[in-house]
């Protein structure tokens, strides 16, 4: 295969211009162009103002590949295309019988456990919380009700966090294998759009990502797996520092040496069950800071420019970093264009915020995280656990200020930049529910991530006019940007003292969002098939 980047087309081009582009550009005849496929297309924002196309990146199979390279040799536009095919580690050629234990069902459980079902190794995996449908209705609950299911909400349930967000499929994680490709084909596999497999910036959304999950889950009960829920596991069963099993809420015991630890960020309990039985665990840097909201059209005509509402371009996104004075870094987290913002706890009596898009990004508001960076060394010092005992006393608060009824504290930009607290909304109406409580944000943080913020919205007005905007509203809290703990794993993808413990994803402090969860899940599950199948030949 041939692959052609920066090929450019307008961005209305019907679809049976791309054909005759990559003809011209190669300088072959048609006939000669045996197949193609996209394997990306993206559009520079910098063009908002005059001619911005679609930029290909597209694999071609062309009848003599070796005349073509000759020809174009240094063309540095045009060269092999990578193998980016899927080589699995191995498969077990009878089943065995030890099944190794998947603990999780978010997005590195699902691959984790779809993974070691197409080896043949028959996974069961344990999810504390509910199926997706019935869990899509508890979450609902909070939303419109006020009532929390503490086992079933954003953060618990099939499909993990990342299925009430928005969706998100692109992460900065070094990926030499194409792993997060395998992810994506999954996916499409599922039934998710194949768009996701060329486009820039791909996304699901939850609506559709709900179905993809189910799929999923009985692709997995099909290949041999068994999928368990309203499972909670509370304790590990080991023997000379030698995983040999778990035991469930219930008492009951599952015996395996093989056991992946597949947790959301939120599953404190879990981690305080494991620093109880001495699995090595260490406080790990996360952020906090307040969701924002500003009128779509306002990000679409900043970025965009003349092409804000073009109909192939969508909702536009951003991403902003700011280097406050005070030393803090001040990043945005997780956008959601044309989305919400959610009511995340998972915990009686705290406010916690996200944002969550469906796949058409059509809400009238864009909403992103504003927050600081914080580190154990400086601002929680105290053992692997103070991360996640900060989290719960900010939350906590917040829970207060909301007026104790998940109600989430709220404020103006403008009144938030002035240090005045806000008595009436203005043209941006929050989408938060179960509601916002105007007030003053400033207690709810500490006094250096506020400062950092108030710094830093001006700043990225100057990259965003407009993002200072004085009616867009601040939500807070923020605190689940990422785990607060690592669980430290060796090379071998195993506890660094629990031998047969297999710390994944982002609970464990090895993955942020789902693109990145999922490969992590393969990563850790190849590890698994490796030693099962060792230890059986």
């Amino acid at each position: 295969m041939i692959r052609l980047t920066e090929l450019k087309l307008p961005l209305d081009h019907p679809e049976e211009a791309l054909r005759p582009a990559i003809v011209q550009r190669l300088g072959i005849d048609d006939a000669e162009l045996l197949a193609f496929t996209v394997f990306k297309r993206s559009y520079d924002a910098r063009k908002r103002f005059g001619d911005m196309p679609f930029i290909y990146i597209v694999d071609c199979e062309i009848k003599d590949e070796a005349a073509l390279l000759a020809r174009l040799d240094g063309d540095r536009h045009v060269s092999v295309a990578p193998d980016i095919r899927y080589k699995p580690v191995g498969k077990a050629e009878a089943a065995l019988d030890e099944r190794p234990i998947v603990v999780g069902f978010g997005p590195c459980g699902i691959f984790a456990a779809l993974l070691l079902a197409q080896a043949g190794l028959r996974p069961i995996v344990l999810e504390r919380g509910k199926e997706v449908r019935q869990r899509t209705k508890d979450t609902w609950g909070l939303w419109r009700k006020n009532v929390l299911d503490p086992t079933s909400n954003v953060q618990f349930g099939e499909g993990g966090a990342g299925t009430f967000s928005d969706g998100k499929l692109y992460s900065q994680i070094k990926d030499p294998q194409h792993h997060g490709r395998k992810v994506l084909e999954e996916f499409v596999k599922a039934g998710a759009p194949d768009e996701i497999l060329y486009i820039n910036k791909p996304h699901i959304g939850t609506f559709r990502l709900t179905g993809v999950v189910a799929t999923m889950r009985e692709e997995i009960k099909a290949l041999g797996g068994e999928v368990r829920f309203q499972q909670r596991v509370s304790d590990l069963l080991i023997e000379d520092e030698q995983l040999t099993g778990v035991v469930l809420e219930s008492g009951e015991q599952l015996h395996s040496r093989h056991v992946v630890l597949a947790l959301g960020h939120s599953s404190r309990d879990t981690f305080r069950m494991l620093h109880a039985r001495g699995v090595y665990l260490e406080a790990k840097p996360f952020s906090v800071g307040f969701r924002i909201e500003h009128p779509q059209s306002l990000i679409d005509n900043a970025r965009l420019g003349k092409y804000a509402g073009h109909p192939k371009l969508g909702a536009a996104d951003y991403k902003l970093v700011h280097h406050a004075s005070n030393g803090r870094a001040v990043y945005s987290f997780c956008m959601c264009p044309g989305g919400t913002v959610v009511a995340a706890t998972s915990e009686p009596e705290r406010v916690v915020t996200n944002g969550m898009s469906q796949y058409s990004r059509n809400e009238r508001n864009a909403n992103a995280g504003i927050v600081v960076g914080i580190t154990p060394e400086q601002d929680y010092p105290g053992g692997p656990l103070a991360g996640v005992e900060l989290q719960e006393r900010l939350e906590s608060h917040a829970y207060v200020l909301g007026g104790r009824n998940y109600e989430a504290p709220g404020q103006l930009v403008g009144d938030f930049i002035k240090g005045t607290p806000s008595t009436a909304l203005g043209e941006v109406q929050p989408s938060y529910k179960p509601g916002v409580r105007l007030g003053d944000l400033a207690p709810s943080l500490p006094d250096f991530a506020i400062a950092a913020i108030r710094e830093a919205i001006p700043a990225f007005a100057k990259q965003i006019k407009g993002f200072d905007l004085h009616d867009a509203v601040l939500t807070g809290i923020e605190t689940r940007t990422s785990s607060p703990v690592r669980i430290t794993r060796n090379a071998e993808m195993q506890s660094l003292n629990l031998k047969g413990l297999y710390p994944a994803g982002e609970g464990a402090g090895y993955a942020g969002g789902i693109l990145s969860a999922g490969v992590d899940g393969i990563r850790v599950a190849e590890a698994v098939i490796k030693d099962m199948l060792a230890l059986n030949r």
